[in-house]
């Protein structure tokens, strides 16, 4: 299956506001690999990954939904899927071909807006 890193962050765009907080470790591992390129491209985004995830959610960036966060990143299933992805040349090739500009704008322009409802 190819849906690797930044399909899950484009089906995620489309969530109704009103769907949970999904606490998958497998897609926000695929999450926090893509956002790291997005990072890497737009220097703005650095250091807002769980701000800009949980705003796909609708929900607000505070210390239980960080914790959360954390805590599922420290977990095997995390890890696993994180190594899984970094070590398999067929999926990183397949990514790189993407246009990940475009998503990453769309992304960081969703998590600007939420920010500002929040307020």
């Amino acid at each position: 299956m190819r849906m690797f890193m930044v399909l899950p962050l484009v089906l995620t765009l489309a969530a109704p506001a009103a769907q949970a907080l999904s606490l998958d470790a497998k897609a926000i591992a695929r999450f926090d690999i893509s956002y790291a390129k997005c990072e890497t491209q737009y220097p703005e985004m650095k250091g807002h990954r769980d701000e800009a995830y949980l705003s796909l959610w609708r929900v607000q960036a505070d210390e239980k939904n960080r914790a959360q966060l954390d805590k599922l990143r420290k977990g095997t299933t995390y890890q696993a899927e994180k190594a899984r992805i970094l070590k398999s040349p067929k999926e990183a090739a397949a990514a790189a071909s993407r246009p990940l500009s475009g998503q990453c704008q769309a992304l960081w322009s969703e998590t600007q807006k939420v920010a500002k409802t929040k307020q």
